[in-house]
């Protein structure tokens, strides 16, 4: 993508898109220290939210703390389903864009009824009730987006909740300046026609990968994007039952695939179901990558 040709620059989503390299060398890893002393003294730490807000941001920080070793407990759940967790002895942070989502408002009003003091937001929008409700407040500093919801902003998202787990763990958040600029790379580099046709002419399109939001992230884009139906397959969910329903209609897009596994993808899902397969990654595999 880029922002010369008028194939790319007549939609705000690309122009959205690419503001993203910038928002991430201008990140500054201090804002979340304000919540790490009263996150210490809770037994644990949940990141709820709904949607987007939710998927990437805080699946992903986890994912990179358990790779850290960090022990905390800190886990993540929509905002419905932890309402019926026992959650008085954990810090709470919700995330909401808008900062008016139902889900939220409604999990927020029932931990301050239950006298709740450790309840923080995350949020790209300023004076709503979502920010009033809350015992403190991030405001992302991204800007409000004009068409689809939580394409920077999720970036930013991410970058605060990676920096609030670093923060309680008493480590430096390093490396913006180069992950900025392997960000604008990707996002300016051409994809192959041949990935691109197959991707437009599925009829549905799985994504598999580890359960870091990436994949989950990317099928809910593929929803709003482009209109199409999609589904996330954790792991190697892919081989356990739902290869028996797939067809030739239907792509895999495989996030860094797992190297002990794609052969028995490329056996089971490409020559027995006979859907098309895709990876993404930094290294070349067996399909078109």
């Amino acid at each position: 993508m880029n922002l010369k040709e008028e194939k790319y620059s007549r939609f705000a989503l690309v122009a959205e898109m690419l503001e993203t390299p910038e928002i991430v060398r201008s990140f500054s890893p201090e804002v979340s220290e304000k919540f790490v002393s009263i996150i210490k003294s809770k037994k644990g730490l949940i990141l709820t939210g709904e949607g987007s807000s939710r998927i990437f941001p805080a699946k992903r920080a986890i994912s990179a703390m358990l790779k850290r070793g960090y022990r905390m407990p800190v886990f993540t759940e929509g905002s419905t389903q932890a309402r019926e967790y026992a959650l008085d002895d954990m810090a709470v942070f919700v995330s909401s864009n808008s900062g008016q989502t139902r889900e939220v408002i409604r999990m927020i009003l029932d931990l301050k009824a239950r006298n709740h003091n450790a309840v923080f937001g995350l949020t790209a929008t300023r004076n709503t009730k979502f920010e009033e409700l809350v015992d403190d407040a991030h405001v992302l500093s991204c800007g409000p987006e004009k068409a689809v919801a939580a394409t920077k902003s999720v970036i930013e998202q991410a970058l605060f909740y990676d920096s609030l787990l670093r923060n309680l763990e008493g480590r430096r958040m390093e490396g913006l300046d180069e992950f900025a600029a392997m960000l604008e790379q990707v996002l300016t580099s051409s994809v192959s026609s041949e990935i691109t046709e197959i991707v437009k002419n599925a009829d549905f399109v799985y994504f598999a990968g580890r359960e870091n939001g990436v994949a989950g992230e990317l099928g809910l884009k593929v929803n709003e994007i482009i209109r199409k139906k999609s589904d996330f397959l954790e792991g190697t969910f892919a081989l356990h039952g739902i290869e028996e329903v797939m067809d030739k209609n239907e792509v895999l897009i495989w996030i860094d695939p797992f190297e002990a596994d794609q052969e028995q993808f490329n056996e089971r899902l490409v020559k027995g179901a006979g859907i098309d397969i895709v990876a993404i990654s930094a290294k070349q595999t067996i399909f078109p990558t």
